[in-house]
């Protein structure tokens, strides 16, 4: 029985599978429509979410199973004190699956190690995503056709990101990716990644404060935005939100080809003139987020045969 913890539990292969089967989803949708008849999904989402709660939900119902669950931890006996592993055990007996967002990191993994059913992380505090992740690798595989050979600009809370975190693991995997890492000082990636992903995998990077001076390199401009629910205090908050806008003046020396990407929810760190600009594809991967959720659920629940 597999699990989705981090997003290196996935080979490269795994992941290049999971990819093509979404990609056969997207191109055959009607042949996918009754993979999932009896099976069903829970949500406990102790977060408040939008795209990866819905897009789950949507990706369930659209192979033919169903959903039950909560969208916060205000709605599960959480509130009453019952620790996670006793709620995945109980849920295991109504469920043939579980996706779990969670502010602590690792509560995910405490979930697994207690069910003998597939756990999907569906985000835990500032660690990782890895069905964005997913995601962002379809897109980059839809829209440009490759996953190697690319510069990789990621701008904004490097620090907190998770969607960051989770995306460095995973491309550092592939030939000749090179990362630009564009932050205030305060929101630079954690040490850890630096040390245990990039330096440890010789993988080129530099860190910069400023996204003009690098747009002109970048294949991939990865925006973020600052977490507000991930800071001790507001001060700083306010002080580092609005650290970095994308607008059309900055994107003046960026490649016709440039992929903007961005995982939403976006506060203000993208301008929406900006929307209309052939080389935004935030939407669109919003979009891919539910047909490699599809392909992710077949996969763990080995109905990808």
């Amino acid at each position: 029985m597999k699990d989705l913890i981090d997003p290196i539990d996935l080979s490269v292969e795994d992941v290049d599978t999971i990819l093509k089967l979404a990609g056969k989803i997207m191109a055959d949708r009607p042949a996918y429509a009754h993979v999932c008849d009896g099976k069903k999904l829970a949500t406990l989402f102790y977060e408040p979410s939008t795209r990866t709660r819905l897009s789950f939900e949507a990706a369930m119902l659209e192979l033919g199973g169903s959903i039950l669950g909560f969208h916060s931890a205000d709605s599960s006996s959480a509130t009453k004190g019952e620790s996670i592993a006793d709620t995945a055990r109980i849920v295991e007996k109504y469920a043939d699956i579980i996706a779990m967002r969670h502010p602590k990191e690792g509560a995910p993994l405490v979930a697994a190690m207690h069910v003998d059913i597939p756990v999907i992380n569906a985000g835990d505090g500032g660690h990782n995503h890895p069905t964005q992740t997913l995601t962002d690798l379809l897109t980059i595989h839809e829209t440009m056709h490759r996953l190697d050979n690319v510069t990789v600009g990621l701008c904004g809370d490097l620090k907190f990101g998770r969607t960051v975190h989770s995306l460095i693991k995973a491309m550092s995997r592939y030939e000749n990716v090179r990362f630009v890492l564009i932050s205030p000082d305060e929101l630079r990636i954690p040490d850890y990644i630096k040390e245990e992903v990039l330096l440890a995998n010789n993988i080129p990077f530099e860190e910069v404060e400023q996204m003009e001076d690098v747009m002109p390199s970048l294949d991939i401009l990865y925006m973020t935005r600052v977490q507000r629910e991930r800071f001790f205090n507001e001060a700083d908050y306010i002080r580092l939100k609005d650290s970095y806008i994308l607008d059309h003046t900055k994107l003046l020396n960026a490649k016709e080809d440039l992929k903007i990407m961005h995982p939403l929810p976006r506060v203000n760190e993208i301008a929406k003139e900006v929307d209309n600009d052939p080389r935004a594809v935030y939407f669109k991967q919003a979009e891919y987020g539910k047909f490699v959720r599809m392909a992710l659920i077949m996969w763990l629940l080995g109905l990808d045969k």
